[in-house]
């Protein structure tokens, strides 16, 4: 290919027009989709790739990828795909046993103690109860009763007691 001249991109997904692919844009509630979807209506329309793309703000090599994205997947295919993030610090299997460890409640800061002792792990307390909750552990902890507690008591007091109610 001589210096100067672009690969033409081509459009092969028929279905939608050019003005019906600028309906879609205005329907949709997704912000980068609605940028995308009069790029490919350019396109479709015979528009130059870089002019189409700079007219939506976006490279012409973005363009090109959007349109062979839309070819293979159609205006599904237009909207972001969601990022896989961070790769998780612990696994579930680094995650706390409380059957083996012999506690009844585990606070952020004592996890944060023994993660950093058994695995070398450094952590912020906030980002072990963000661990906690990715593995499916909630902070619950059940009212503490005392190991003394008369239930008999407890029965006579509340037979005794006065019952009120908010006004």
């Amino acid at each position: 290919m001589p210096a100067g001249t672009m690969a033409a991109v081509a459009i092969s997904r028929l279905e939608l027009s050019a003005c019906e692919l600028r309906q879609e844009a205005a329907r949709t509630d997704d912000a980068p989709q609605a940028r995308r979807l009069p790029a490919l209506a350019m396109v479709l329309e015979g528009a130059e790739r870089e002019a189409a793309a700079r007219t939506c703000g976006m490279d012409r090599q973005t363009l090109r990828d959007w349109v062979h994205r839309y070819n293979v997947e159609g205006v599904a295919g237009l909207r972001d795909r969601p990022s896989p993030g961070r790769k998780p610090r612990l696994s579930p299997a680094q995650g706390p046993d409380p059957a083996s460890d012999g506690v009844v409640r585990w606070r952020r800061v004592d996890l944060q103690a023994v993660i950093a002792r058994r695995f070398g792990v450094e952590m912020h307390e906030r980002t072990v109860g963000k661990v906690l909750a990715k593995l499916g552990l909630r902070r619950l902890s059940v009212r503490p009763h005392h190991p003394q507690v008369d239930a008999a008591a407890q029965a006579a007091f509340k037979k005794t007691s006065p019952t009120w109610s908010m006004p």
